[in-house]
């Protein structure tokens, strides 16, 4: 009985991964509660039980008095000398109890204290296991619909996968693997209750993690991101290696990286751009695959103004306003994005610092530098015009400099001789 009741804790301790000692622990509570349904009390019950061997004593300890009145934990000093005769009045005697002797119904409810007791380490260890999971990703097989909502195994435990946390238009057979993100773990009395999603961000950020050796690394750090589950997600990347090419490493080679992750989220779009410290550059970046002719950002306020070309502005702006939306959460930013007509109109596209480079500008053969001003081969400094009309002095600046000098280099001297 010793050796099938070791054999059976060994098998329970790896099955369940509940420790052999928690488990000795239940069998002595039971054991102990066992007494007290046979005898009625059990204050004066001990359980020694070996864990190495499982070989266990269940002992009742009795007071010595001359005349007895509650014979469960008392004895008379007349049987006691029967026992030893060294003991005497006040001594404590202790009795050893056979369990078999206990009646159906105590045994029944030691083994129900076993059964509970079980089934409550079992509940914690699969809390335990899945509580260190929350905020990652695991893989499921779909059992079947509960309404609108669908049942999960994870394994050793069902998850629920609610309505609102479904991708719309997803549409799951049974036995189908999937890959879900723990939203929540909470413990109840049936057990652990796993709530997953397959609409987080995290999602996405996970699957980089194990799709990409360079994220999981830390090697590429992913910064931000935001997702509209099913159609599209930006992600900004960061290298901490200036080798390592950050979105080149999180694409792999033919792309093959970025699609294993398309796939598994069953054709959503993902944008992979660069992380910049600069709120313009990023805006810029954000944007993409729209181009951008300048970016204003307003760090304290939170917000920018974007100009871009007139024929980019539905790319940048995109379907139903997506690809501004993604980039507006993506940087934090509350973003206006105007096209070059509109800010022209509007009167503060020249407040646009990008379209500037020291303070140059050309368009149309316009060109200003420095208070200068030449159009259609006229120059309005100090009176004189390039195109051959006279300046103040009568001369031709065409032919001959302001102070009397041939354009091509000669003298004025050299030129009244010839006259």
């Amino acid at each position: 009985m010793k050796n099938e009741l070791l054999e059976a804790l060994t098998i329970l301790e790896q099955e369940k991964n509940i420790s052999k000692d928690t488990l000795i622990e239940a069998i002595e509570n039971s054991l102990v509660t066992a007494c007290k349904n046979h005898f009625g009390k059990s204050d004066n019950v001990t359980v020694d039980m070996d864990p190495e061997t499982c070989e266990y004593h269940v002992y009742q300890a009795k007071t010595v008095v001359e005349e007895v009145t509650d014979p469960v934990l008392e004895v008379s000093l007349a049987k006691a000398k029967m026992i030893d005769s060294k003991y005497e009045i006040g001594d404590t005697v202790n009795f050893e109890i056979k369990s078999q002797e206990f009646g159906r119904i105590a045994t029944q409810n030691a083994k129900n204290v076993i059964l509970q007791k079980i089934r409550e380490e079992e509940r914690k260890v699969l809390f335990s296991e899945y509580y260190s999971k929350e905020k990652d990703i695991v893989t499921g097989i779909v059992q079947r619909y509960i309404g609108r909502n669908v049942s999960i195994n994870l394994g050793k435990v069902d998850a629920i996968l609610t309505e609102n946390e479904q991708v719309r238009g997803e549409v799951f057979q049974p036995t189908e693997r999937i890959k879900l993100y723990i939203l929540e773990v909470k413990s109840t009395p049936k057990g652990p209750k796993i709530l997953v999603s397959r609409t987080h961000p995290d999602l996405v950020k996970r699957l980089f993690e194990s799709e990409v050796t360079e994220v999981k690394d830390g090697i590429v750090e992913i910064k931000s991101i935001a997702r509209e589950a099913g159609s599209r997600t930006k992600i900004a990347v960061y290298s901490n290696d200036p080798d390592v090419d950050a979105v080149g490493a999180c694409v792999g080679m033919n792309g093959a990286r970025v699609n294993a992750i398309v796939n598994e989220l069953r054709g959503e779009k993902i944008d992979i751009i660069n992380w910049n410290e600069n709120p313009a550059m990023l805006i810029e970046n954000a944007l993409s695959p729209a181009k951008v002719i300048s970016v204003i950002a307003d760090a304290e306020e939170k917000s920018a103004k974007v100009v871009v070309p007139d024929y980019q502005l539905s790319l940048a702006i995109g379907k139903e306003g997506q690809n501004a939306r993604l980039a507006a959460r993506l940087t934090g930013f509350k973003i206006d994005i105007k096209s070059e007509t509109q800010a022209r109109e509007a009167g503060d596209f020249m407040d646009y610092e990008n379209d500037y480079e020291d303070e140059e500008y050309y368009e149309d053969e316009e060109y200003y530098e420095d208070g200068e001003y030449y159009e259609d081969g006229e120059y309005t400094e100090d009176g004189e015009y390039a195109d051959g009309e006279y300046a103040e002095d009568g001369e031709y600046a065409e032919e001959e400099y302001a102070d009397g000098e041939y354009a091509e280099g000669e003298y004025a001297d050299e030129y009244a001789d010839e006259k």
